[in-house]
């Protein structure tokens, strides 16, 4: 249990720490690269208490999601590396009194909030997933099953017909050897 515990806390605040790198940091490709590290954190948050699916599917959804993120603002920005010396950010004290009023209300809730009875383990993984899926999806869980296989299948046929069929040139060697 204590290990557990720390190791929530060494990724809770690796996760806060990358998160203030992506506010300090001028590059946006520094900027990707620390909010994916900061979702992985969460990610291995999850998985400390026991969580495996939430865990994993916030780390593979952040590492797709910040690497295409990455890849268009390499494509499209002026200066995705933060060489100019640009000032992106607005209205500065407003900014931080909002982020100190929501940091305050964010504490308040979680120091003030009726958590309810603490339990002495987990349930195992397939139970988690299903309570998450009914709690989140209630009836609509085998509609939503059946969009996703359907949204899968769609994306890999589209996938493959883009892919242009390579086929070997016979026709110079045929008339070649006529």
């Amino acid at each position: 249990m204590y290990a557990q515990a720390f190791f929530l806390a060494v990724f809770g605040l690796a996760a806060i720490g990358f998160g203030v790198v992506v506010f300090r940091t001028s590059s946006m490709m520094r900027s990707a690269l620390a909010l994916l590290f900061s979702q992985t954190a969460i990610g291995c948050m999850f998985l400390v208490m026991q969580t495996e699916f939430l865990g994993v599917l916030q780390i593979m959804m952040m590492a797709t999601e910040m690497s295409i993120m990455a890849i268009f603002m390499v494509m499209f920005m002026m200066d995705p590396g933060g060489m100019g010396g640009m000032d992106m950010s607005h209205q500065k004290s407003f900014s931080i009194g909002a982020g100190v009023v929501a940091a305050g209300a964010a504490i308040a809730v979680a120091l003030l909030a009726d958590w309810g009875p603490v339990t002495v383990e987990a349930p195992d993984a397939a139970m988690q997933t299903r309570a998450l899926g009914l709690e989140l999806l209630g009836r609509s869980m085998l509609i939503f099953e059946t969009a996703g296989v359907t949204i899968l299948t769609a994306m890999i046929a589209a996938t493959a017909v883009a892919i242009p069929v390579q086929t070997p040139k016979y026709s110079a060697a045929k008339e070649g050897s006529e």
